[in-house]
């Protein structure tokens, strides 16, 4: 997903952040137990932990949700296995879907997003047939009131990110991976507040949307997916106009 189409869809979230609460608790426990799993359970050792850890308060997760979540990671206390997958696959419109899954049950998880895709138009692809339309990387959207374009690129470039796309009324910071950890917290030193801040497959080949009914098809799709207790990113390469998301 382009960050113009990630900057609405954040905003379109907002507006029932509220009804998904319980979900985004859940999906974020089990990052965050994954990632205590992987690497420990220490936040400043573990960057990836800490990222999940900010992102949880963040979202006003309960301090005992977290702890727990980082126990059941580290074995203190017990808790079921998860695993991470990745599927991939078609919306309509021939916009390519990447959908990122924790889930204990990988057989269950496949069945419910399979299901997802042919109830809203949309197919599952082979692993391959979508990702090389992306690339991997740390992305970070600003609120083009917080700062300056000049000024953000020259925090973002100096911690470590490649590149800053301006959107007009919100920035793109893109990164590799291993810096991602560097320019968030650099960011929020400056008193910077994201939008979004993820480990995310950004489009390098995006698919413009022009049809409203396709478009309308293409976020009901990706709403379906999202709302799958095991799914918790959806990313895509849809470019829509404004025009099309607020008609």
């Amino acid at each position: 997903m382009s960050g113009h189409s990630k900057w609405h869809t954040t905003k379109r979230h907002k507006a029932v952040i509220d009804a998904k609460r319980g979900k985004i608790f859940s999906v974020l426990a089990k990052e965050i137990t994954v990632a205590a799993r992987a690497g420990g359970g220490s936040p400043e050792s573990n960057a990836r932990l800490r990222t999940l850890m900010d992102k949880a308060r963040a979202a006003n997760m309960p301090t005992d949700n977290i702890k727990r979540a980082v126990q059941k990671g580290t074995g203190e206390i017990p808790g079921v296995i998860y695993e991470e997958i990745v599927y991939e696959g078609y919306a309509p419109g021939g916009v390519g879907l990447i959908v990122e899954v924790t889930s204990d049950n990988k057989n269950r998880a496949a069945a419910e997003v399979r299901q997802a895709f042919n109830d809203n138009g949309g197919n599952m692809a082979q692993s391959g047939a979508v990702s090389h339309s992306f690339a991997r990387k740390g992305q970070i959207l600003i609120g083009a009131t917080q700062v300056t374009e000049d000024r953000l690129m020259e925090i973002a470039l100096e911690a470590g990110a490649d590149d800053i796309v301006n959107h007009g009324d919100h920035f793109e910071v893109l990164c590799p991976i291993p810096a991602y950890d560097t320019v968030s917290k650099a960011l929020q030193e400056k008193g910077l507040k994201p939008e979004s801040s993820e480990l995310a497959y950004v489009a390098s080949i995006p698919v413009p949307v022009a049809d409203a009914a396709v478009a309308k098809q293409v976020l009901e799709l990706i709403d379906a997916l999202e709302a799958l207790d095991d799914v918790k990113a959806v990313h895509g390469n849809h470019e829509i106009d404004d025009k099309l998301l607020d008609a």
